[in-house]
């Protein structure tokens, strides 16, 4: 299949909105090794939350493309708590750096959503189409209506303006550089880290929330990476496009995986009067599966990748 060439990294400025992030930084790894001018903020420098403050930025950098992979995310928990700040931080952000963009005529621009923005009784695998179709998820409700909120607004902006901006749609991400704090980091470093203090500890038993059937699909942070910078260069369609590896797994066999992979030999609890979310999750991928982009990393590979990056870095993680 021949693709058509809608961007070019060659010798241009790139803008990685949030490059300290587990995605960020993936990206921002791969693209070091093109030859691309990388630019930088730090949270210190500029908050996204400030209109005025992303506006001059951008104008006074001029970005060729935007990866805006800056995000307030965070797990069932984390979601339930401090609902207000997830819709509120992640609109602000996305929003600020999206209209800058096009008021500063910045030539590209990629979006990330989330899986969770589709409706809980979504058809599987879900398809792009299904966006809107029904509601959320009430566990993660705020942070899903933010991020379709986003995808929207590339939409709208690409109508109105032109701008040649696009969203993307991943499945759960995890790897290297991941949050594993317990209360706002999702499952799978969740599961690393819990697994890996009760073999230090010695504990018998780990118990995790739900009853361990809901089904899930899983992609590797350096895939998604890859993922994203296939689709900045040669997607251009007003709707969003999913970013999958198409295979699922249970949060029960996912705890067996996880364990085995640590070492762990205790005992696998799951606390039923805990809420499960979606019953199933896993993306139609087959648009991005047909231009040519596979998956490269396996789930056992990705999850000791990960613990590797774990063990290597707890001493300076803020856990």
């Amino acid at each position: 299949m021949r693709l058509e060439n809608f961007f070019d990294f060659t010798n241009k400025k790139v803008w990685i909105a949030g490059h300290k992030g587990m995605l960020g930084s993936r990206l921002q790894k791969k693209l070091s090794i093109n030859n691309v001018n990388l630019i930088e903020c730090s949270r210190g420098e500029v908050d996204l939350t400030n209109q005025e403050a992303v506006f001059n930025w951008i104008e006074n950098n001029k970005p060729d493309i935007i990866f805006i992979a800056a995000a307030k995310v965070g797990g069932i928990k984390a979601n339930s708590e401090f609902p207000a700040d997830f819709i509120y931080q992640n609109l602000m952000i996305q929003s600020n750096i999206i209209h800058s963009a096009y008021l500063n005529s910045i030539p590209r621009l990629v979006f990330f959503g989330s899986s969770c923005t589709y409706p809980k009784e979504s058809k599987q695998p879900i398809n792009e189409s299904e966006l809107l179709t029904g509601m959320p998820e009430v566990t993660n409700l705020q942070y899903a209506v933010a991020k379709i909120s986003g995808i929207k607004m590339i939409e709208a902006y690409q109508k109105q303006y032109n701008c040649n901006y696009i969203s993307i749609m991943p499945a759960n991400s995890y790897g290297p550089g991941d949050n594993f704090n317990l209360n706002d980091g999702h499952v799978i470093p969740s599961m690393i880290r819990k697994f890996h203090e009760a073999k230090v500890n010695r504990d018998r038993r780990v118990t995790f929330w739900g009853s361990g059937t809901p089904l899930r699909e899983f992609l590797f942070i350096d895939d998604l990476a890859d993922a994203s910078m296939f689709l900045a260069k040669h997607y251009n369609e007003h709707n969003h496009i999913n970013v999958g590896t198409g295979d699922e797994i249970s949060i029960r066999e996912l705890a067996i995986l996880i364990s085995k992979v640590i070492g762990y030999e205790g005992n696998i609890e799951f606390d039923k009067s805990r809420p499960d979310g979606m019953k199933r999750k896993v993306l139609d991928s087959t648009k991005i599966l047909k231009m040519g982009w596979r998956p490269s990393t396996l789930l056992e590979d990705g999850v000791e990748l990960t613990y590797k990056w774990f063990l290597d870095n707890s001493k300076i993680m803020r856990l």
